[in-house]
């Protein structure tokens, strides 16, 4: 065959054809496209080409009368795009430009507004156009049925005899299918049907005879158009069946109860012996014969000279014969028979199959060919009868004409040395009696260079492993020869498949060394082109960091995490996916959504039950994707347990709850706890009665009598306890004697001659019957056999008349009016107390140091307590002070020290006093008397802290310090102690350091000399007495400057007025603190008291010291025990502080250290929380050591 006789076809549908040649030596891979056959021709856009309709509105289209358009649409592709046009009738549509009738020339759609519907209808085909020809539609019929209604008539009533059959014709009209004939009366109630009365195919109702009870008035016949919404209903048809009996009215059918007589069969439809049924092949084949006669006639069916097929259908009792989808197997003549008593009758069908016109195989295929060969289109078709062939092109009727060689041979169309001119398209129609096909065939006709449609370095993306396919779409005439190199090398291996003639490479399982530059070569007769693609390998998706399985308890919120990793060239098509069992979660923007995801988690709040499953996270991006699975276990508490059952064990009383658990929600149940109700003493509230092991389901209840049970239960998890079960149904126990005693005996003497029995007595669920009492026995212990018994109903009972403290047995038993309750227990109780008759002997004081002393007495006898020994009591009276002999003071104090003791250790005195002390015992009653009084004095003490220190007059070698007497001085002041630090003003480390001692109790103010000008300073001073210093009050001061100096002088005339102010503050301030240490030592009693915190800490701080002078065993072994209570009976404390209330502020704005600098070593607190140390540890220069013996007193 020579290349000019070469014709192309191409398919609709990508040609699948899969080639490989591996040529010899360096030469390309080459797929050479042979003639063959397709489908159809699939020509690409971008090449001009002649119109293909590729859609259009299927006939017919019905217009419903509640349609508010119509619309018929007809599209097709082509280059250039091609252009619309319409006939109706086969003339030119030309439309009115009117805006209820819209046209659109892109794709050939008419809209028609409903006003128009009744001019539309008719036979529409639409035309599309360009330079290269015309394609057109098959015929589109519109119908506008119109309103279907029965014609207004007057009807005769149908009289008949009895056992005559009787037909009322309905006629219905036509209109828009599907159509349903109903019979009903005036009042809508059917027409009562059966093998007697049927309705026909034709809408008609038949009756084979007539019976009296047929007779009415008002057989309406109705139809109803379901597409158009329609109910149209015929005039009403009277039937009126007259008896045969003689001289019977008609009217009168009370007594007619003779059957009609035998009337052989008559066929009511159809009429005649034969019918000539034609029908399409596809369409449904309906047979119908309905009988008259009496009895009722039966129908039977056969087909003559053959059987009945398989695929028939027999209904309205066998008087419809039904064959779905016909063909030419089904024809020929069939036989109904209706057969009674009386005889037959038949009736012959003679039933043709025809078929409307039909592809043989496909419809002709467009064509592609070179110029100067010869083109054949075939039109073959099948049909009965056989259909008539037309040829057109372009739309227009194509003849035979031998003289250009352009050949109409019936079926056939041959254009022989075709040239471009014959480029077109044809269209074949062909038709008979029952329809028409039509097929538009292309005709191209050219000689075309290779034109590569694939765009030029086209980028192309793998995964290793993957498989994949480079493009390289031709398009040519004659075909082309398609090559593939890469690098100038041809490709080889196994690896490498060209695929649809050379249009497609594919590598299957890429490699990394697959990357690069791919070029495909296409050439023909008329030229090549050629076109390069490119080819990246690319990085997998890989999820590195996969979620992990997880256990969540409901309500709380649960994440998960998914790390990936993936080529970042592939970052804008990256996208991270959840789903859950399969389905992908939705992810809403609206605030109450449960899911977040937030980069690589998944966040869930507020986890339910609903949310157990298995996730999945998909890393995905547009080559390849990489997943996850981990199943997330909610957990949730118990559901409640089901099936309650209660069954007796050995007793009413003792019985065996049973119940099946509920889902444990992934958490396994650790208890169930068994509750109950009662209705008789608390209705409606539930308590706890017992708990079982989780593993168990069943629980031994023992329960009490004389109640109405009902029980429940509920499973306890991890997680938390589950919703109680549904309750049981009441449970009721008979009346018993009581279980047990009461419980909690208590034996109190609140008077000195009786004794007081109270005890907890029995719930009322635990009487197990009515008349609960208790039976009270007692007796002297070790004095008396006899028990004394009283019966009372209260939970308590008062022995009167009994001696002061005397032990008793006692013992309480429960009854009812059904016995008594178990043999009680015997406890063992005391009558009342009274207040001790004894005071403590032998009284002797050691004091410690200044504030604390040590007191020793001799226990009272047992007898005399009268009651259980509580502890002793020491008061102790501040008489006056030492510095003031002449005041008397009243200042009262005590302290309680619980336990049988025989000393105690007593802090909080003030230093230099005279005191008065006694001690007494108690009980719970009370205070016994007091012991003889014992006087003793407190020694001498350091003072307390300076009140306030200011530095003044700063020359450049002096500084003039003013000051105030402690308002403590606890003993007799003798001096001052001054520590003066010279100071690096950086670092305010000491650099020099220099003491004085001033003596005089009355010196306030101190000139220091022979200081450096300035430099910083540091001062220290403290109050002494003979014992020793007190803390320091620190105050800090610098020396001026040479220059500043003679700033001074210069300015000292404007500024003397500023210094005289100064001096008179300060001299009013030492006035004033005079006052105040004046009045503290003439007075008894000061005006004002420290803060609780400090009197605290001065009175704890001192206990201690007497420990560290004596550290004998038996001392701390009391201590480590001791308990006391400290009272003050007037309410005075223990020290006071000045008048001048801004003294405390000055002493915290000035001093920089705190009573616990003053101490060597840290601080320890005792166990009853005193200071350890204070005290006892002072070693401030000067400083006396307290005596450590004990003081001589009077009594």
């Amino acid at each position: 065959m020579t290349a000019d006789q070469h014709i192309l076809v191409l398919s609709v549908v990508s040609i699948k054809l899969w080639g490989v040649m591996r040529l010899a030596g360096s030469l390309p891979l080459v797929l050479l496209w042979a003639t063959c056959r397709a489908t159809g021709l699939n020509i690409p856009l971008e090449v001009e080409q002649p119109p293909t309709i590729i859609s259009h509105t299927s006939s017919p289209i019905i217009g419903l009368p509640f349609d508010n358009t119509l619309t018929i649409r007809c599209e097709a592709k082509g280059n250039p795009p091609p252009e619309y046009r319409w006939t109706k009738g086969g003339q030119n549509l030309v439309l009115p430009n009117i805006p209820t009738i819209r046209t659109d020339h892109t794709n050939g759609t008419i809209m028609f507004h409903n006003k128009h519907f009744l001019q539309l209808q008719g036979k529409y085909r639409c035309f599309a156009s360009n330079k290269l020809g015309t394609a057109m539609s098959e015929e589109i019929e519109i119908i506008v049925p119109g309103t279907p209604k029965f014609p207004k008539e007057i009807l005769d009533p149908v009289v008949v005899q009895e056992g005559e059959p009787i037909v009322l014709q309905c006629n219905p009209p036509n209109g828009v299918a599907p159509r349903q004939i109903y019979w009903m009366s005036i009042g809508l109630q059917h027409i009562e049907q059966d093998e007697r009365v049927s309705m026909g195919t034709d809408g008609s109702l038949y009756f084979s005879h007539a019976l009296q009870k047929d007779s009415r008035k008002d057989y309406c016949c109705f139809a109803a158009f379901l597409k158009i919404r329609t109910i149209v209903q015929k005039t009403a048809m009277a039937v009126m069946v007259k008896s045969l009996k003689p001289d019977n009215d008609s009217s009168d059918i009370s007594n007619a109860t003779e059957p009609p007589p035998l009337r052989a069969p008559s066929l009511l439809l159809p009429s005649g012996v034969q019918t000539e049924k034609v029908l399409l092949k596809g369409e449904n084949l309906e047979l119908e014969c309905i009988p008259g006669g009496f009895p009722t006639p039966k129908i039977t069916w056969m087909k003559m000279g053959d059987s009945l097929t398989d695929r028939i259908e027999l209904s309205n009792f066998k008087k419809l014969l039904t064959i779905f989808a016909v063909d030419e197997q089904d024809q020929g003549k069939y036989m109904c028979t209706a057969e009674n008593s009386a005889g037959r009758a038949v009736h012959y069908f003679d039933v043709i199959v025809k078929e409307p016109p039909a592809w043989l195989t496909e419809p002709p295929e467009s064509q592609l060919s070179v110029i100067g060969s010869d083109v054949h289109i075939k039109c073959s078709v099948s049909g009965k009868p056989l259909p008539d062939i037309t040829w057109m092109k372009d739309g227009e009727i194509f003849t035979d004409d031998p003289l250009t060689n352009r050949r109409v041979l019936d079926d056939t169309v041959v254009l022989r040395n075709a040239r471009p001119e014959d480029s077109g398209v044809y269209q074949c129609e062909a038709s008979n009696d029952h329809g028409s096909i039509l097929a538009n065939i292309n005709i191209m006709v050219m000689n075309m260079a290779p034109r590569i449609l694939t765009k030029d370095f086209q980028e192309y993306g793998v995964i290793p492993g993957q498989d994949i396919i480079v493009n390289c779409s031709v398009f040519s005439s004659p075909p082309s020869a398609i090559s593939w190199t890469k690098e100038d090398t041809a490709i080889e291996g196994e690896r490498f498949l060209l695929l649809e003639n050379g249009q497609s490479l594919k590598i299957i399982s890429t490699e990394k060394g697959d990357s690069g530059n791919y070029v495909c070569v296409a050439s023909n007769t008329e030229g090549m082109s050629a076109v390069t693609a490119v080819l990246d390998v690319k990085d997998p998706t890989k999820i590195v960091g996969p979620p992990q399985d997880v256990q969540i308890v409901s309500g709380t919120s649960a994440q998960l995490t998914c790390r990936t990793e993936y080529d970042k060239s592939l970052q804008d098509s990256f996208e991270l996916v959840w789903r859950k069992d399969g389905e992908e979660i939705s992810l809403s923007s609206e605030e109450n959504s449960r899911y977040i995801v937030e980069s690589d988690m998944l966040q869930i709040m507020n986890v339910n039950l609903s949310d157990q499953g298995m996730y999945t996270c998909v890393a995905k991006t547009s080559l390849d994707e990489d997943n996850a699975t981990v199943l997330l276990t909610v957990l949730d508490v118990p559901d409640a347990p089901k099936s309650l059952k209660i069954h007796e064990y050995k007793s009413e009383r003792n019985v065996v709850l049973s119940w099946i658990p509920g889902s444990d929600h992934n958490s396994s149940v650790t208890e169930f706890v068994v509750e109950y109700e009662e209705s008789q003493w608390e209705p409606g509230r539930w308590k706890e009665l017992q708990k079982v092991n989780g593993n168990l389901a069943t629980a031994k209840l023992a329960l009490h009598g004389h109640l109405n049970y009902q029980f429940r239960v509920y499973a306890v998890n991890t997680v938390g306890p589950g919703p109680p079960s549904e309750p049981t149904k009441r449970y009721k126990t008979l009346p018993a004697a009581p279980d047990r005693n009461p419980e909690n005996i208590k034996i109190q003497g609140h008077l000195p001659h009786q004794m007081d029995i109270s005890w907890d007595p029995l719930l009322p669920t635990e009487s197990n019957g009515p008349g609960l009492e208790y039976k009270v026995s007692y007796r002297k212990l070790g004095v008396e056999d006899v028990w004394t018994e009283e019966l009372v109903s209260r939970p308590s009972f008062v022995v009167r008349n009994t001696s002061t403290f005397i032990p008793y047995e006692i013992r309480v038993q429960s009854r009812n009016s059904h016995g008594w309750g178990p043999v009680p227990k015997v406890v063992t109780g005391y009558s009342g107390e009274d207040v001790p008759a004894a005071a403590p002997q032998d009284i002797a004081v050691e004091v410690i140091n200044t504030t604390v002393l040590r007191v020793s007495w001799t226990p009272v006898p047992p007898a005399t307590v009268r009651g259980h020994l509580e502890g002793y009591n020491v008061h102790w009276i501040r008489r006056k002070s030492l510095l003031n002999p002449e005041k008397t003071l009243r200042e009262h104090q005590s302290m309680s020290f619980p336990g049988k003791r025989s000393h105690a250790i007593v802090p909080g005195l003030e230093p230099f006093s005279e005191y008065k002390l006694t001690v007494n015992v108690f009980n719970k009653k009370g205070n016994g008397p007091r012991s003889d009084p014992v006087t003793f004095s407190t020694p001498e003490g350091v003072p307390g802290l300076v009140p306030i220190l200011t530095a003044s007059n700063s020359q450049k070698d002096s500084i003039l310090l003013v000051w105030g007497p402690p308002l403590e001085t606890n003993g007799i002041l003798s001096g001052y102690l001054l520590d003066l630090h010279h100071l690096n003003e950086t670092s305010l480390e000491v650099i020099d350091s220099q003491e004085m001692n001033i003596t005089g109790a009355d010196i306030t103010q101190w000139q220091i000399w022979g200081l450096k000008e300035d430099s910083l300073y540091r001062f220290h001073l403290s109050a002494c007495t003979k014992v020793g210093c007190g803390p320091p009050l620190a105050q800090e001061s610098r020396t001026v400057a040479a220059a500043g100096m003679a700033s001074k002088a210069s300015d000292f005339s404007t500024q003397r007025w500023f210094i005289g102010t100064m001096c008179a503050v300060a001299v009013l301030t030492l006035v004033a603190l005079i006052v105040c240490f004046v009045r503290k030592n003439t007075g008894g009693k000061y005006a004002g008291t420290l803060p609780p915190q400090q009197q605290a800490m001065f009175s704890m701080e001192k206990v201690k010291e007497k420990e560290d002078l004596h550290p004998e065993s038996e001392s701390r072994g009391m201590n480590d025990d001791t308990y006391y209570e400290y009272s003050d009976s007037d309410e005075k404390p223990l020290k006071g502080s000045s008048l001048c209330s801004r003294d405390d502020a000055v002493e915290d704005s000035v001093s920089r250290d705190s009573l616990v600098d003053y101490a060597d070593g840290p601080r320890e607190f005792n166990e009853d929380g005193s200071f350890i140390g204070e005290y006892s540890g002072l070693k401030h220069r000067g400083s006396v050591s307290e005596p450590s013996q004990p003081i001589t007193v009077t009594t």
